[in-house]
């Protein structure tokens, strides 16, 4: 069933690539793109991908050799390919969409928790009622985003997102700029989280954000239940 017919999201993937001061490569987490784009599309969505930089995105090499059958599937779809080799420039974007999810992946702690285009138009759909999302380091993109009030987004509302446990065991706790748990928190979200590893969304009504890799599923169908409310009123 189609539910979201006419309705319009964007996936926002990072730009950036080097990890830290590391050698290593980093960029978007590829399963938190493509779970989520599958979802969209297959409730009837129009899904667009944009990014700092525009043109073909960094996945990280890791979330590429782990590809599952989703992943796989979404890289072998020619126009999902297609869109992804041509990113929409964030600076750029001047459609109004019902909905912005901001894929995680390291990167996004790089580019996207400083982007000032992307704080602008995560803030200004939010303010007139457009959903935003975001999973795993997603949510790094909302620490510089602030409500009508002029006070954090993120402020009093409950924010899940990879955790500082997470961060620890995958060892990378003093390589990223900043603790994203922690972050949160000082801005006055109240984090929530679940297991590690294990899918955990949470809503707080046009606010959805996952923990991890495996809560991507469970965010986007999040987003389309705020989406499917949006539409009855």
């Amino acid at each position: 069933m189609k539910l979201l017919t006419a309705m319009k999201i964007l996936l926002i993937v990072t730009s950036h690539e080097q990890l830290g001061d590391t050698p290593e490569r980093t960029g978007y987490w590829l399963e938190e793109l493509a779970a989520p784009y599958k979802e969209f599309t297959e409730a009837g969505a129009q899904v667009d991908i944009a990014s700092p930089r525009g043109g073909k995105a960094p996945a990280d090499p890791k979330s590429v050799k782990e590809a599952d059958e989703v992943s796989r599937a979404f890289l072998a779809d020619a126009q999902a390919a297609k869109k992804l080799e041509n990113t929409l420039v964030l600076e750029n974007v001047k459609e109004k969409y019902d909905a912005y999810f901001v894929v995680g992946g390291h990167g996004v702690m790089w580019d996207l928790a400083v982007h000032t285009p992307l704080q602008r138009l995560l803030a200004n759909g939010y303010e007139r009622g457009a959903v935003v999302a975001a999973v795993c380091h997603g949510p790094a993109a909302l620490v510089g985003v602030k409500g009508a009030d002029g006070q954090p987004l993120v402020a009093g509302k409950r924010v899940a997102a990879f955790s500082n446990e997470e961060e620890q065991a995958a060892k990378l706790d003093k390589v990223v700029p900043f603790a994203l748990e922690t972050r949160l928190r000082d801005l006055g979200a109240r984090y929530e989280r679940g297991p590690m590893w294990g899918s955990f969304a949470v809503r707080d009504g046009r606010l959805v954000t996952g923990q991890n890799p495996a809560s991507s599923v469970a965010a986007a169908r999040e987003v389309i239940q705020a989406l499917q409310e949006k539409k009855k009123k």
